[in-house]
């Protein structure tokens, strides 16, 4: 009798989540939205691809904490924020840089998003809330402008920048 050993995507990315492992998996989210306009459709559209719960979701969710506690993401520190910027914008990323921060209930720093941004909010706690929304993506288009803000309890939240433009702002 021959038996079969069967691992799920998460489990095979807490064992051996790397950087290359990590740019290879958001490609596939980036290849999906490349060329498309950063707005509420593109929003609806993630939340139908990539549902919150679902095997996409749950393999990047995994794959964050996995490179937090490898110490690659999230390695710098402000307050009660952790954050970094884990992908430069380019060609394997479809021109989106990637940055992951790890939020306690704070309000984080005003910024304006001249080409729009692409969140993924993955809650560490329950009910935590990121700008006053739950576990999936949220699309702010071009010239939106906000302070991050987790509420309810600690949160990660994956942001994708068209050619990685973000402007921080003293408002």
């Amino acid at each position: 009798m021959i038996f079969a050993l069967k691992f799920t995507i998460p489990f095979l990315l807490l064992v051996s989540m790397t950087p290359e492992a990590f740019t290879n998996l958001i490609a596939t989210i980036t290849s999906r939205i490349q060329g498309r306009a950063i707005d509420g459709q593109l929003e609806q559209d993630l939340n139908a691809l990539f549902p919150a719960g679902g095997q996409d979701y749950r393999a990047l969710f995994d794959a964050c904490r996995s490179a937090i506690a490898a110490g690659w993401m999230c390695n710098r520190e402000a307050g009660d924020i952790k954050f970094g910027r884990v992908i430069k914008p380019g060609p394997r990323t479809h021109g989106f840089s990637v940055d992951v921060v790890d939020m306690k209930p704070v309000v984080g720093p005003h910024h304006r998003h001249p080409n729009g941004e692409v969140d993924l909010i993955m809650p560490l706690a329950p009910e935590a809330q990121f700008d006053g929304r739950g576990p999936g993506w949220l699309v702010y288009g071009p010239g939106s402008a906000h302070h991050p803000t987790v509420t309810l309890g600690r949160a990660l939240v994956l942001y994708l920048l068209p050619a990685g433009a973000i402007e921080f702002t003293q408002t």
